[in-house]
């Protein structure tokens, strides 16, 4: 499997041109915020499957190959969400606060939105796609979701393609991997398969933001992103991954501890 760059890049600028299209259809609730919106002409082009795509190219997640596709994606996404946008300013105008803009300031060409890049969690729209969210690396490699979408998922497509492979699907294992959400305790199984679905928790914080960093680095606003943690996890465990995130340039970020909430929406 190898990653379409032109059909990404061609993707990301009909995109923005669809964005840019939603700010003059939507309704706003009060005239203040429609002044703003329209002002500024913000919009946020992401990107979600980005584990799907890991399990794909056969990259473990949080890999420094990882790491580097990662860079590569979101770079690509933004270079053509920028050149869209410019081009839509030749054609509608630029934003009207574009005079006072920094982009004004440091001399770059108009553009039709003061933003063009952001990362959603997707974790709603994902599942109608039948993709990982956002960058997130597999939450488990079965598990059950529970609010707007109810019901047991079945193990991940490419985890049984792979085990077909092997000649490696029996019962026992499926039920296993159901009941458990992971293979990483299967010592019967490849080391380089248990590693490649490595499940969130099981990935270190220092990965997850290495991920994170990469992405950010080419995103104007924030990038939604989880650093999923296990029950046993300390106060200084979150500390230091709040600190990571900090020193290396993420806007924001979110520690969850397994089993902190009374009702979490994904449950092994």
């Amino acid at each position: 499997a190898v990653l379409n760059e032109e059909e990404l890049v061609r993707a990301a600028g009909i995109a923005i041109h669809f964005l840019d299209n939603v700010l003059e259809a939507s309704r706003y609730p009060t005239p203040e915020i429609e002044a703003i919106c329209k002002a500024n002409r913000k919009v946020g082009l992401g990107i979600m499957g980005f584990a799907d795509l890991l399990l794909h190219l056969e990259i473990p997640y949080g890999s420094p190959a990882a790491v580097q596709l990662a860079d590569r994606v979101m770079g690509l996404v933004q270079g053509a969400a920028v050149a869209a946008s410019r081009a839509l300013a030749r054609q509608r105008g630029p934003f009207p606060n574009f005079s006072i803009s920094r982009y004004a300031e440091e001399g770059q060409p108009p553009r039709r939105n003061a933003t063009v890049t952001t990362v959603a969690p997707t974790g709603s729209i994902s599942m109608i796609a039948g993709c990982s969210s956002g960058i997130e690396p597999l939450y488990a490699l079965a598990y059950q979701h529970v609010g707007e979408f109810i019901g047991i998922i079945e193990p991940h497509p490419l985890l049984l393609r792979a085990l077909q492979r092997l000649g490696r699907l029996d019962p026992e294992l499926l039920r296993d991997i159901e009941l458990t959400g992971r293979i990483s305790h299967r010592h019967d199984l490849p080391e380089s398969l248990r590693t490649l679905f490595r499940v969130a928790d099981e990935i270190p914080p220092a990965e997850h933001l290495a991920i994170q960093a990469a992405v950010q680095r080419h995103v104007e606003n924030a990038v939604s992103k989880t650093i999923n943690l296990r029950q046993e996890a300390t106060v200084e465990d979150v500390r230091q991954a709040f600190v990571m995130a900090h020193q290396l340039g993420c806007k924001g970020v979110t520690v969850f501890r397994e089993g902190s909430p009374r009702g979490q929406v994904l449950q092994v």
